[in-house]
């Protein structure tokens, strides 16, 4: 796969993450937009708690196909939209 071909699939990605944590989360007066790609979702950051970690382990099965068990990991993959968009990518590539 061409460097190109993933990074157009990973900015589809963090869009789609985006507009799904605005519109799913109580993130009062926050636009997708207004969101940086390596900003941190928690603390200092966006400012999401631990309910709004449940809620993005539902977006992310209901919206990807995936789940995320293992909290350890969970706190990796829910550092930014980055890391969210590299989880979701590396394991919905072999889907049509």
């Amino acid at each position: 796969m061409q460097a190109n071909d993933k990074e157009e699939k990973l900015a589809a990605i963090r869009a789609k993450l985006k507009e799904l944590l605005v519109s799913h989360l109580s993130l009062e007066n926050v636009r997708p937009a207004d969101i940086k790609d390596d900003e941190p979702l928690f603390g200092e950051g966006l400012g999401l708690d631990s309910l709004d970690a449940v809620e993005i382990v539902v977006l992310l099965q209901r919206n990807f196909g995936l789940e995320v068990k293992d909290m350890e990991k969970g706190r990796r993959i829910f550092q930014s939209v980055n890391t969210l968009a590299e989880y979701v990518y590396e394991n919905t590539q072999d889907r049509t």
